[in-house]
This record gives structure tokens, C-alpha cells and sequence, in this order.
């Protein structure tokens, strides 16, 4: 079995959200492969000078590095460790994670073009950012979608008498989750019986700024901070509606997790959340920023339970389809 050196932002024990390189890192381990990784400081400048010894020490018995790649100005760990794996001679795959690399590449074209243009391969996580790559003219990618182990997400059937939203991600300006706190003002004053929980870990300042708007509209939300999955998996329990407010997106997994669990999804529709959630059929799509299209949204899913309930369990359909039994085999295509 081969050797992988992963190369993101392990953070989780920093009091940071969980991400893909502790979890399919796990997940390939479990597969047979020997899975180094880098990097867990908190200190950017530190943690990429770790991504660097790390593919330094491991270099003679690496055969792939694979390299979360987002399109903030993380970007820049994945444009110099792929570098460095090409002066190497190290066969590198970036892992294609953020909803707004397609911009990046229309704004950064020479620094693209350096990191995707020479990898072994560019792993697509959602059919939306392999369109807009090949688009702009790369080809070598393949379309490895984000998974979960179905097995974990029990169904639940989801009853109406009042509406309690369920929020999950890091706290980060590009999840808008104020947004969440709008809906839930907007909500009351339209005398519908509403509750709002939010979950998730402060990234950039903007869990304090969703406490303080709270406030300010003299509304009851819950910040729980960060969960573990299982402690948010059971919370889920007690909500009937998940909304993603995001501005930016790709194919997030706390969507996937929503519609294994049973939850009706309202999410705004960017990025990939059309690729992974046809409207009305899967969730529903609403148009970014707008607090009227949630509201709307959330009436049409309280008031028509039945066809509710049918999309639901569609979404759970469609979440079966991205369980870890069957997108490993992508992954062990590529890997072999």
C-alpha cells in the first residue's frame, strides 16, 4: 500500500473545527495506507515552515502528497509546498476545498497555473469546481466528493409545532452568521414561535460580533462553541430545520451530515450547494444574503409537512450516496 504525506490544517485540538485532513486522513488509514501529516501549529508562519520539514523528512518514502487547498490566503501553503514537491520531484495532489478557488484562479493566473497545471492529479470535491477548472482550461482533474460514514446519522422524522434552527460551521465572515440571527429576529416578529442554536469554534472573530448582534436585537440565541460530531449529532435531535448561510461554499460536509439526519436544509445557493442539493427535491435554495427568501422558505417547509417529509427523505437518499463504503473506491482508483 502506498505512502501519503497530507499536508492541511490540523487544528481541531486548537479549539478549531474538525477538517478533512484528521478525517479522510483517518479514514485512508483505515484503508491500509500510511498517512503522515502536517501541519497542527496555530502560528501560520510556523505551521507552514511544518509543511515543509514534514515533506523534507518524508520525501524518499512519500508516493503522493496530497494537499488541502483552499482559496483564502491558506492558497498560499498549497502554491509553496507544491513547489517544493516539484523541486523535489514528488508527485502532489491538491485537493480542491475552497468554494471560491474558481476566482482565484481568474486572480491569481501565473500562481494557478504553477500549483494545478503540474499536479498528478486535482481533486475535485463537487462537480461545481471541476466545471469552473476545466472551464478555465485545467484537465487534469478527477471529481472525488466529500463523504461521511453513513452509518453514524440515525433518521429522524422532523415534526413543525414550532421552529428550531440549527446552525452549524466555524464561526467566519464568509458563513454570514449574522445572517442566521436575522432569520431567527425576522422570524419573531412575524409572531412564528422560533429558537436558533449555533455550533461551532470562533475562527475570526465573528462568534463574538454574532453575540454581541444578539444582543443588540434583543434575541435569544444559543452558542454552543464547539462540538464534538457526536455531541452535535445528538443534539440535532431536538431541531427541525439546518440552515447554511454561507456566501462562499463548495460541498460542505455539516450539509451532508443535515440530510442524513433528517433535517430539511434551507441553504443559500453559491458555490456547489446546487450541485449537491436540487431545489425542493434534496432542500431548498434561497438566494445569498436575504433574509426574506429564508423566511419564506422556512414557512413553505413548516406549513407543507408532507412534501416536507418527501424531501427529507430524499436528502437522505442522496446523502447514502456519498457514504465512505462506496467514494473510497475513488480514492483507492487514484491512489493506486
Amino acid at each position: 500500500m502506498k505512502n501519503l504525506l497530507y499536508i492541511g490544517n490540523k487544528l481541531s485540538n486548537k479549539g478549531r473545527t474538525v477538517t478533512s485532513i484528521e478525517t479522510l486522513g483517518k479514514l485512508l488509514v483505515d484503508e491500509g495506507f500510511t498517512v503522515n501529516t502536517a501541519s497542527s501549529k496555530t502560528n501560520k508562519i510556523l505551521r507552514l515552515l511544518d509543511m515543509f520539514f514534514s515533506v523534507l523528512k518524508h520525501r524518499k518514502q512519500t508516493d503522493y502528497v496530497l494537499i488541502d487547498t483552499y482559496s483564502t490566503s491558506n492558497f498560499y501553503y498549497a502554491f509553496f509546498i507544491s513547489q517544493l514537491c516539484r523541486f523535489l520531484k514528488i508527485k502532489y495532489i491538491p485537493i480542491l476545498r475552497g468554494g471560491n478557488l474558481p476566482n482565484r484562479l481568474k486572480t491569481h493566473p501565473k500562481l494557478s497555473k504553477a500549483v494545478f497545471n503540474h499536479a498528478y492529479k486535482n481533486v475535485a470535491p463537487s462537480k461545481y469546481t471541476q466545471s469552473n477548472f476545466e472551464a478555465l482550461g485545467f484537465s487534469n482533474l478527477v471529481c472525488i466528493p466529500n463523504s461521511i460514514e453513513i452509518k453514524n446519522y440515525s433518521f429522524k422524522a422532523r415534526y413543525f409545532d414550532k421552529v428550531k434552527l440549527l446552525w452549524v460551521r466555524s464561526f467566519s465572515k464568509i458563513y454570514n452568521p449574522l445572517l442566521a440571527i436575522k432569520v431567527l429576529k425576522a422570524l419573531k416578529d412575524d409572531q412564528i414561535d422560533a429558537e436558533l442554536c449555533m455550533v461551532g469554534p470562533e475562527n475570526d472573530g465573528s462568534l463574538e460580533e454574532a453575540k454581541k448582534y444578539a444582543e443588540t436585537l434583543n434575541v435569544k440565541v444559543t452558542f454552543t462553541g464547539k462540538l464534538e460530531k457526536e455531541a452535535w449529532i445528538n443534539l440535532s435531535k431536538s431541531f427541525n430545520i439546518f440552515i447554511n448561510t454561507t456566501d462562499l461554499d463548495n460541498m460542505p460536509v455539516s450539509v451532508i451530515e443535515a440530510m442524513a439526519l433528517g433535517l430539511p436544509v434551507v441553504s443559500t445557493n453559491v458555490g456547489g450547494m446546487p450541485y449537491l442539493i436540487t431545489n425542493n427535491k434534496y432542500g431548498i435554495l434561497v438566494k445569498p444574503n436575504n433574509v426574506e427568501a429564508f423566511i419564506e422558505a422556512i414557512k413553505k417547509i413548516k406549513n407543507q409537512p408532507e412534501q416536507t417529509e418527501l424531501m427529507a427523505v430524499s436528502a437522505k437518499s442522496k446523502a447514502e450516496e456519498l457514504d465512505w463504503n462506496t467514494v473510497k473506491n475513488l480514492w483507492i482508483k487514484l491512489l493506486k
